[in-house]
């Protein structure tokens, strides 16, 4: 039987709650087993250059400066299947502010797609995809 929507934006909704407090926390404080929530192949493009891959990816984060992040605010929903080839997926969008390296702070926006990987328990959330974007971007020193 298909779960009704309502019982899947409720699904998303746990989901993403959870993933946004454990991935900001490992960003600022946990970063060398931060790609322990990306799938194998999953893709990051961060303010307009993407970077594929796992091997990329601990790189890419390792070459990060230390950040501060704040979430101001979120937002989920299911992604439908038909879209995913019946892969269960939730959007996630945050907004916040950043500091990077003890600079200026900058406000952000960050999607996430994520895909539940089946376990014998529960499913298990992975970022397939992850688009962060600075929002003040005129405003970046050069």
């Amino acid at each position: 039987m298909e779960m009704d929507f309502r019982t899947k934006v409720d699904e998303a909704c746990r989901a993403a709650e959870e993933f946004v407090n454990i991935y900001y926390e490992m960003v600022d404080k946990k970063r060398q087993v931060l790609t322990k929530l990306y799938h194998e192949k999953a893709t990051l493009v961060w303010n307009g250059n993407a970077v594929c891959g796992q091997e990329a990816l601990r790189e890419f984060f390792e070459k990060l400066p230390s950040s501060e992040f704040q979430v101001t605010m979120f937002d989920c929903q299911p992604v439908h299947e038909q879209a995913t080839q019946g892969q269960t997926t939730v959007l996630v969008v945050t907004c916040g502010a950043v500091k990077l390296g003890g600079n200026k702070e900058h406000f952000f926006n960050q999607n996430f797609l994520l895909t539940a990987q089946a376990t014998p328990t529960r499913p298990v959330w992975r970022i397939t995809s992850d688009c962060f974007r600075f929002q003040d971007w005129a405003d970046l020193e050069a």
